[in-house]
């Protein structure tokens, strides 16, 4: 059973930082692409990050270069997203999610991964 657990949410006041983490379970998480995306209220699901299978192919919406770094952790079956300098507006539900396609190609499409987590809530205060 393919599990992904989000964790590292909370609540920052603007220009601070986050860690996220997601525990994967249930697949060879070193073979996929994985990536992060974020859903605040009303709004529909973007792309944030995403990260191949080697560490050295990583991929970011515009909005957050600069300041978020995805990683991974292929021992640890565990994926990360610094976040950094965060926004009011980047609050959301962030969401880890896995691609079980064997390519390095990353897709900016959350209706191309096939796996998700429950999400953690991300608030950043003014």
């Amino acid at each position: 059973q393919v599990k992904l657990v989000e964790s590292g949410g909370g609540s920052v006041q603007a220009g601070g930082s986050l860690r996220l983490s997601c525990a994967v379970s249930g697949l060879a998480f070193s073979h996929y692409v994985m990536g992060w995306f974020r859903q605040a209220p009303g709004k529909e699901r973007e792309f944030v990050a995403g990260i191949g299978w080697s560490s050295g192919n990583t991929l970011y919406a515009d909005s957050v270069k600069g300041r978020f770094t995805i990683s991974r952790d292929n021992a640890k079956n565990t994926l990360y997203l610094q976040m950094n300098s965060l926004k009011p507006e980047e609050t959301a539900v962030y969401y880890c999610a896995a691609r079980l396609v064997v390519t390095t190609v990353i897709t900016r499409s959350a209706r191309l991964y096939d796996y998700w987590g429950q999400g953690t809530q991300v608030t950043v205060s003014t």
